[in-house]
């Protein structure tokens, strides 16, 4: 007997991966039913003993969702069908059974070769981590997570920490509804139009962003990829934590802060934001950022959070302008007895409104983005956004001069004196 085993692109690529635990956060019709389907089918082909499960939130949407698509694909496999019980028992012998999450009580005490959990954001943690992940240990079973997210939660938490790529045991995927070459483009854009950017954004791009709170809106931000004639650049920097970075980033319920460094060319026009360098480091990287930033933009001024992080990377940071024979001074950036919220309020908030902050184009962009319209939501960090509204403190403009060049002569050169 034969299956002829049809996928998109983009299930071929999930379907081929050997990873034990995969993540799929897709798009509405995208195709990620379909592909749970053909894995289930195949994976209880393969097994000699034990179950396969398919779990949605509720057995009446595993039945809805996955029962009448098994017994399509799976026909010529088939020896015995029950729809009372929704299971399905493959010729040799493997039983398909599908699942609620609702009623975990039903999934104890079985060995399982294979899972699927379909729209995992609807379920509750702990029917994963405390009965079906060890339902899969004696026989080191595999599982497929697929959902369109809702929001950041515990499958937000999963992807993020699989994303990461420091377990090789789970690994990440993300499609939009355009993925799927079956489905219109021009219906997808339809949708757009009638739908509000925010559930747009969920349901059809796979978006895990968290309902905004609206404090940032998007016809605020503008992009702008030539760097304005005048100007002086400047370097903020809000850093994060150096230590035992490597085993703090295996945690998979929370994604570390990062380091942010805003480089941003400030004229009585504005702000035009160049780039904004951000990732996890330990301190020596860190300082090495800092200073290949500072030796590439020549800001005139370069400004750090005040606190310990700061006073750990300064010696790294002096050691690096003695090698490399290029000083600058470092300011001290503070808080100004203002909440975060409050401090960064303060310092774009208006100027993001009036037009006056403009980006450059870069791969910065999606992450700070994502940072600005979520804050000041707890789920989603902002140390893009903070690094940005520190510049607020250190840049000082110098609107006009009241002597003329001419009048000078340049004794050093290199000071300016």
């Amino acid at each position: 007997m034969e299956l002829n085993v049809e996928l998109l692109p983009w299930q071929q690529d999930v379907f081929g991966d050997p990873t034990r635990f995969k993540i799929v956060a897709a798009g509405r019709r995208t195709g990620k039913s379909r592909l749970a389907a053909w894995l289930l089918i195949i994976n209880g082909l393969q097994t000699e003993r034990g179950h396969v499960f398919y779990v949605a939130p509720t057995q009446g949407q595993a039945r809805d969702i996955m029962w009448s698509t098994l017994l399509e694909l799976a026909h010529p496999v088939i020896k015995s069908s029950h729809i009372n019980n929704l299971q399905i028992t493959l010729i040799n012998g493997c039983v398909i059974s599908l699942k609620g999450a609702d009623r975990p009580e039903t999934m104890r005490g079985v060995s399982l070769k294979f899972l699927v959990m379909d729209e995992y954001a609807d379920m509750k943690p702990s029917v994963w981590e405390q009965i079906l992940r060890p339902a899969l240990a004696d026989q080191k079973g595999e599982a497929l997570f697929i959902g369109t997210p809702m929001g950041r939660n515990h499958f937000y938490e999963l992807f993020t920490y699989a994303e990461l790529g420091d377990d090789e045991g789970y690994k990440a995927w993300h499609f939009t509804s355009y993925d799927n070459p079956l489905l219109d483009p021009t219906e997808i854009d339809t949708a757009k139009r009638s739908m509000s950017t925010y559930a747009f954004r969920q349901e059809f791009m796979a978006s895990f962003e968290a309902m905004g709170s609206e404090i940032f809106k998007e016809d605020w931000v503008q992009f702008n990829e030539d760097e304005p004639d005048d100007g002086d650049y400047y370097i903020a920097v809000d850093l994060a934590g150096f230590a035992n970075v490597e085993s703090a980033t295996k945690s998979k319920n929370k994604k570390l802060d990062e380091t942010a460094i805003a480089i941003v060319k400030v004229s009585t026009d504005g702000w035009w934001v160049s780039d904004i360098v951000h990732g996890r480091w330990d301190i020596k990287k860190t300082a090495k950022k800092i200073f290949d930033a500072v030796h590439y933009y020549q800001p005139v001024a370069v400004g750090i959070e005040k606190g310990a992080l700061k006073n750990a990377v300064l010696p790294y940071l002096t050691d690096l302008m003695k090698s490399g024979q290029r000083f600058f001074r470092v300011e001290e950036l503070t808080h100004g007895n203002k909440k975060k919220t409050d401090r960064i309020v303060w310092g774009l908030q208006g100027r993001f409104e009036h037009g006056q902050i403009e980006l450059n184009k870069g791969d910065w962009n999606a992450q700070f983005l994502d940072q600005l319209f979520q804050f000041p939501n707890q789920l989603v960090h902002d140390d893009l956004v903070d690094a940005l509204a520190y510049i607020d403190q250190l840049a000082k403009v110098a609107y006009h001069y009241d002597y003329e060049y001419d009048e000078f002569e340049i004794l050093d050169p290199v000071a300016g004196y």
